[in-house]
């Protein structure tokens, strides 16, 4: 069974290479009104510029996974704050773009928790279609809107789960189709176990994006995690891709949903060993708060048991 590894955003490897460098609306209005947009640029041009650099890294380290940070343009979709963030760096994007497909490299965008269709408010419905229009417009500079995905958590419950998923898929509706079809969804460790969530891919025709750390913070007893990933596979049939998953580790028992620093080889072996009796490769992003230095570990510790073999730099015969 082949496993490729990927990280997310910033390479701590490499200095001073943060994408996700930002800029508060405070301190905008704060700026004189000629100093605000290229202070805008600037930040932009860094992330970007920054971005490049992960993804020579990536390539160096043999690497095929990558997540864009969501945070490469500062004050994109703010109300009060109109520029453009494409025209004047089409030829970074061009450059990003080149080489993820020159290279064969798997990237994402993951928004954050914000961003979604569960709620009865139209406003947050409005911003959740503008925020993944922001990262649906990146990946089309890039040239990437037709492989990439935006990975997406179902959302709140509200108090009444049914009537939350019943606005999902009408909420959802308002979300342009060629954004929808590079959309994927998320278990997530308090609300919607995997069933639920596999539930509403299958009803939408939306890939599930499975995480394992999520599922073992929030399943019933009736899941059994054998036959829920026939049905998680099968949301990917047809894209020419392998299923998708996120790794990581409790950071405590008591922090138990929140990731550590590293992936314990120990907490996720038992779910890789369920994978590889299906048989069925699975790219696998990284969670944890030393990324690219936690994959890479990661990877070699589970190289290091018998029978597995090292490939790639980020890629296993498990």
């Amino acid at each position: 069974m082949i496993i490729r590894f990927g990280y997310v955003a910033h390479a701590l490897s490499l200095w001073e290479a943060t994408p996700a460098k930002t800029m508060t609306f405070s301190r905008y209005k704060k700026l004189q009104e000629e100093e605000r947009l290229p202070e805008l640029q600037r930040i932009t041009r860094l992330n970007l510029q920054h971005t490049l650099r992960a993804i020579h890294y990536n390539i160096a380290h043999e690497i095929p996974l990558y997540r864009f940070s969501s945070s490469l343009v500062p004050l994109a979709t703010h109300d009060e704050v109109e520029w453009d963030y494409i025209t004047p760096f089409q030829e970074l994007y061009a450059e990003i773009g080149t080489l993820v497909k020159r290279h064969e490299l798997r990237t994402s965008f993951h928004p954050n928790q914000f961003t979604l269709f569960t709620s009865d408010k139209p406003h947050v419905t409005e911003n959740a279609v503008k925020d993944m229009e922001y990262h649906y417009a990146l990946l089309k500079v890039m040239g990437l809107h037709h492989e990439s995905h935006i990975n997406l958590h179902i959302g709140g419950a509200y108090g009444d789960k049914s009537a939350a998923l019943e606005r999902f898929h009408e909420n959802i509706k308002q979300l342009p189709d060629p954004i929808k079809k590079q959309m994927t969804l998320e278990n997530d460790d308090k609300t919607y176990t995997t069933t639920e969530t596999l539930e509403v891919c299958e009803k939408e025709g939306i890939p599930m994006m499975f995480d394992y750390h999520h599922y073992m913070a929030n399943h019933t007893a009736e899941e059994d995690l054998a036959e829920l990933l026939p049905r998680f596979y099968e949301t990917w049939s047809g894209y020419g891709l392998p299923p998708k998953v996120h790794l990581s580790s409790p950071k405590s028992e008591g922090a138990y949903r929140s990731h550590a620093d590293h992936v314990d080889e120990a907490f996720v072996t038992p779910f890789l060993k369920i994978v590889k009796q299906t048989e069925q490769p699975i790219d696998v992003m990284i969670e944890a708060k030393e990324k690219d230095r936690a994959l890479l570990k990661l990877v070699e510790d589970l190289a290091a048991q018998r029978g597995v073999k090292r490939l790639k730099g980020a890629e296993l015969d498990f």
